[in-house]
């Protein structure tokens, strides 16, 4: 083990002594020169690592499947791969970028994790030190996905040089995108394996809802003006921050006694409508922030339908059995939900609001300036485009599925399973 360890470490410095220096200004030559397969090689392997391998393997921990440690160890080696690779290509040169900073930056919850895990294998302290050193193993765990999302789309900034104009943008669209799929994520969590929990909360998943939009609202509020004359777009951001904290606060009172109620969906069927009006510059612009918001109004349409005829809210006093509940978005027993045709509609409408949640975000992601104009100096319309950003959220919302579905058939719950059956 603790040679490994000195290999590991040794391998993260041999990296960092490679790394050949970015520029602060590059030459047309440089800046227009072809990007070699090594680069090609890096940012493919550091995407299947990031953005697929860890998070199977976070489920596979969570689960202490027996497959989690031989992945992430193969996940950890290829990291440093594709570390030396980034910093051995030629061809064209990068301006300095965060996504630099942040790939060093990286470096320390890797070890951390790899020194944590080797730890957890040896089996020791186990009634002293041991149970910490799990809860921080899980929660570094836990942040990788985070990490290799935000890296991701550091890199893509850094390859394309988006952001040099206008960051506060870049910001507002990447993290407001990025906030939409994670929604998409928990409703998805919440529907697949979330049942239980939600009902030992004794809160409806409205009342989770309300709270984080009241939060985002107020921190909208006061961070979208930054001073001097009132703009239309700084008092459209403004109003829109107003509307999610006050009608956040509807929510959270309609959920009072683990009530469902609609509010959450209202709110997200008027920012759609809000973000579907904003006037832009370019016309292929304006098309896909239209798209976006007509996205998130039919986002926010299905979610009042599964509230008001999916999913009604139940008394205290029903079964423990989840398949019996009507307060979270296990199926009802009540007469309006009785057939087998209608359960089964609503087993699959359920999925149709994170999707398009997942939709809205990337499309509200790849509708920055920047990334609209280089579409449309390729001469790219507006069709085409958006039908690959939702070509790409198929395939992103079917990944979050499959791991969801993961953590219910891997591990301990797969055993669980086996001997339920």
């Amino acid at each position: 083990m603790h040679r490994i360890l000195r290999v590991t470490i040794g391998l993260c410095f041999i990296a960092h002594v490679l790394a050949h220096p970015h520029h602060d200004t590059l030459t047309e030559e440089q800046a227009l020169a072809p990007i070699d397969n090594i680069l090609w090689i890096h940012m493919f392997l550091q995407a299947m690592v990031w953005g697929v391998m860890f998070p199977i393997g976070m489920v596979l921990g969570l689960t202490r499947s027996k497959w989690h440690v031989p992945l992430q160890a193969t996940g950890y080696a290829l990291t440093v791969g594709g570390y030396i690779l980034g910093h051995s290509h030629k061809g064209r040169s990068f301006l300095h970028s965060f996504h630099g900073t942040f790939a060093n930056i990286l470096i320390i919850p890797i070890l951390a994790q790899f020194v944590v895990g080797i730890y957890l294998k040896l089996h020791i302290h186990e009634k002293s030190i041991r149970p910490y050193i799990v809860v921080v193993h899980g929660i570094i765990g836990k942040a990788y996905p985070i990490l290799g999302w935000s890296q991701m789309l550091f890199g893509v900034i850094a390859f394309r040089g988006y952001c040099n104009e206008d960051l506060a943008q870049c910001l507002a669209h990447y993290i407001m995108g990025s906030a939409f799929i994670a929604y998409a994520i928990m409703m998805t969590i919440i529907l697949l394996v979330g049942e239980q929990w939600v009902r030992r909360s004794g809160r409806s998943p409205e009342f989770f809802d309300s709270s984080v939009i009241t939060l985002w609202g107020v921190i909208n509020t006061f961070t979208e003006h930054d001073g001097g004359a009132w703009t239309v777009e700084d008092m459209q951001h403004t109003i829109l921050g107003v509307l999610w904290w006050t009608g956040g606060i509807l929510g959270i009172y309609l959920s009072r006694n683990n009530q469902r109620n609609v509010v959450p969906g209202v709110i997200i069927f008027l920012t759609g409508w809000a973000m579907s009006e904003h006037a832009q510059a370019l016309m292929i612009s304006t098309k896909v922030h239209a798209m976006f918001g007509n996205t998130l109004m039919f986002a926010g349409f299905a979610r009042i339908l599964e509230v008001c005829f999916f999913v009604p809210s139940y008394d205290a006093e029903t079964s423990d059995d989840d398949n019996n509940s009507e307060r979270t978005l296990a199926d009802s027993t009540t007469p309006r939900n009785t057939s087998l045709a209608k359960a089964a509609a609503s087993r699959s409408f359920r999925y149709l609001t994170p999707f398009l949640l997942v939709a809205a975000g990337l499309l509200f992601i790849s509708a920055t300036d920047d990334e609209l104009r280089y579409v449309n100096d390729n001469e790219m319309d507006h069709v085409t485009y958006i039908l690959i950003v939702f070509s790409l959220a198929f395939l992103l919302y079917t990944f979050i599925v499959v791991l969801v579905n993961m953590y219910s058939t891997t591990g301990r719950n797969a055993r669980i399973i086996q001997c339920g059956g």
